[in-house]
């Protein structure tokens, strides 16, 4: 645990706190903490989570510009859902990524566990995607990716780490909870 771990561990917390709560002020802290993160990744050996916190600057800034435009009359952010169809086509989209992703990084880098950090890279990326559209859905995979990535860091001592996906988890839960009774009509 050092320094870069610790900062971004408490931007996450923030970060995702105000995610669960629809507050358009979760994208800074979101952009502050996968910054860092990259770095702390980089020095794990974690090639695909490093690469991820790129991808997550990017659709940060996305997203923030949708949620601001996409905000109800009140101030909050509307809330929607995805159909049957497009639920297979992520799923199936996540899946071929995962598996091309954790290829590479096992036949090109010295990446610890490609396979285990591409498949929680693969979900993340569709997980950060769906929240960045406002699906309530992002929810179940961020769920998915917490739980595997508690075992991934634990794996790699990256203790603080795993700590924060436990907490991560509990606020998906209550995510998925609050979001599917705010889905629009």
């Amino acid at each position: 645990m050092n320094t870069t771990e610790v900062i971004a561990f408490v931007l996450g917390i923030v970060n995702v706190t105000l995610v669960v709560r629809r507050s358009i002020w979760n994208y800074p802290f979101g952009i502050a903490m996968v910054s860092l993160y990259a770095v702390v990744f980089a020095e794990a050996r974690l090639y695909s989570d490093m690469l991820l916190q790129f991808f997550f600057i990017a659709v940060n800034a996305y997203g923030w510009i949708s949620w601001i435009r996409h905000r109800a009359a009140t101030g909050a952010v509307v809330v929607e859902g995805m159909t049957r169809s497009e639920r297979w086509r992520w799923t199936l989209a996540t899946t071929a990524i995962a598996l091309v992703w954790g290829g590479l990084m096992h036949r090109f880098t010295n990446a610890s566990l490609p396979w285990w950090d591409a498949a929680m890279a693969a979900a993340s990326i569709a997980a950060q995607w769906l929240l960045a559209r406002r699906k309530w859905e992002n929810w179940v995979l961020w769920i998915s990716v917490d739980i595997g990535s508690i075992g991934l860091y634990l794996v790699k001592e990256l203790w603080l780490t795993a700590l924060l996906y436990l907490i991560f988890l509990l606020l998906a839960a209550w995510g998925l909870v609050d979001w599917r009774r705010r889905v629009a009509a």
